[in-house]
């Protein structure tokens, strides 16, 4: 076994062409000379830099293009900001504007049902939503195992004003969600209260895609739904003429790579009617007063987008869905597809000489019901797992970008890594602190366990000399 493959090694691969050749005999849907073309036009940096890149779940890459129409657009006007009515502050609210009405196109969001609100990101879409809903005693707070971290949080306000809260395990091995425990939930919800089920359109951890028909199945037991789509969005069509979940959040950066730092709230009308803000801030009243000690928050959108939006970066967002209009969703989406489905097989395949395997997946081992990230762990010849640190650091040496550790989704993980409730309840004790890189010592030190793994995940971008050099990469550790 060696560990020292060089970025080098990995451009100069003998039988990537007739790997590719087989590649697309067995996905002939793969061959789009077009998206083919904006790998050498759009991203051609990628190859420049020596660099493979595989870790699209934690952010997209930009377009040249949307770099140069972004600076194009502000070298050339003055633009304010748009709490004004002065000529550049209007000319930058007709932008916004714009803009927030696009981004409801492109998700196929009809104005009459659904509003959007500028955030910082996802994680901000998900605490306006958490800090303002409506949780009494009477509520009940409801989440699949399998949810980022962001989601998860909610809970917290859901504890403070007494909510229940209750969890849907998620079952191994393809870690779906349990319809069984979800529909029996769903009856545990008074319809007189106001409850609230979240959960993720496809999975940050292991890939898998949720129903979507459960948004209509809870919301006609009476339930809210907060469908967090920031993993589902980039390879994915999702159409919210046909869905209609009360709350959608999103991050930009992880569809199209820039910018960073904007994200949305697509809530329905409805249901932004119920929220309840705990505070107020530039921008989200129409009038406040210290010495009436009162105030008036706005209307719709502008009571929920506090203090001065990222104006000059908001236009960067209709930029980018038109450079993923351009491209095609469901292009992108067949892109990914063929790739993941490749990558599905070959790490299946990858066994030691003692036919053990080298690799053990966590989620779907095939196409169905899934989205193009792929969580794993190694393992050598007798069984014992290769710590996932450790192959980060040597991918890190060979020019390859993938991502380690437990992906900000606690729940995921502790099924796949068959994590009790009793070994987890040990490190949340009163007074108690611990840091991650602690806590995986010592899971580590009990039971040969894990509570990190390896992630790659595909998108527009990437090539089949991508993830041929990976796999590549990971032939190193066979024995």
């Amino acid at each position: 076994m060696t560990h020292h493959i060089t970025p080098q090694q990995l451009r100069d691969l003998p039988d990537l062409t007739t790997a590719e050749y087989a590649f697309l005999h067995h996905y002939p849907q793969f061959k789009n000379a077009a998206l083919a073309s904006l790998r050498q036009t759009e991203f051609s940096r990628l190859d420049a830099n020596g660099q493979v890149y595989l870790d699209y779940t934690g952010g997209g890459l930009y377009a040249a293009s949307q770099l140069r129409q972004h600076q194009n657009l502000l070298s050339e006007n003055v633009f304010g900001n748009p709490h004004s009515q002065n000529p550049t502050s209007v000319a930058m609210t007709e932008l916004v504007e714009q803009t927030r009405q696009y981004i409801l196109q492109f998700f196929n969001a009809s104005p009459d049902e659904y509003e959007l609100i500028f955030t910082p990101n996802a994680s901000g879409a998900l605490k306006l939503v958490g800090e303002s809903y409506p949780f009494t005693p009477e509520s009940h707070y409801l989440l699949t195992f399998d949810n980022h971290n962001s989601v998860l949080g909610i809970r917290e306000f859901a504890r403070s004003r007494g909510a229940k809260i209750s969890y849907i395990p998620v079952l191994l091995p393809e870690m779906r969600a349990d319809p069984a425990s979800f529909r029996a939930a769903l009856a545990d919800g008074d319809p007189q209260a106001n409850n609230l089920f979240s959960y993720p359109a496809q999975s940050n951890f292991s890939g898998v895609q949720h129903p979507l028909t459960w948004i209509a199945e809870a919301q006609a037991a009476g339930w809210d739904v907060l469908l967090d789509a920031a993993a589902f969005a980039p390879t994915n069509r999702l159409d919210l003429g046909e869905w209609h979940p009360d709350f959608v959040t999103l991050s930009f950066y992880k569809i199209f790579g820039y910018p960073t730092g904007i994200g949305a709230l697509i809530a329905k009308r409805t249901a932004l009617a119920k929220l309840q803000r705990p505070w107020f801030a530039g921008g989200t009243i129409t009038i406040a007063s210290v010495q009436g000690d009162g105030h008036y928050l706005a209307e719709g959108a502008a009571g929920f987008e506090d203090g001065t939006i990222d104006y000059l970066n908001i236009p960067a967002v209709e930029i980018g869905l038109r450079f993923v209009d351009s491209v095609g969703i469901d292009a992108i989406h067949t892109h990914t597809v063929a790739l993941t489905g490749w990558l599905l097989n070959e790490l299946q395949a990858l066994t030691h000489n003692s036919g053990a395997p080298l690799v053990k997946l966590y989620g779907p081992q095939n196409l169905a019901e899934r989205g193009g990230t792929i969580t794993f762990n190694l393992f050598d010849a007798q069984g014992h797992l290769l710590d996932f640190r450790l192959l980060e650091r040597l991918g890190n040496e060979a020019g390859i970008s993938f991502r380690t550790g437990c992906f900000c989704n606690p729940g995921a993980g502790e099924v796949a890594h068959s994590l009790t409730a009793v070994q987890m309840r040990q490190f949340f004790q009163e007074g108690g602190y611990m840091t991650y890189d602690q806590f995986t010592a010592v899971i580590q030190q009990q039971n040969e366990q894990t509570a990190g793994a390896l992630r790659v995940s595909v998108s527009l971008p990437t090539n089949f000399a991508d993830v041929y050099r990976f796999i590549y990469f990971l032939r190193q550790f066979l024995a």
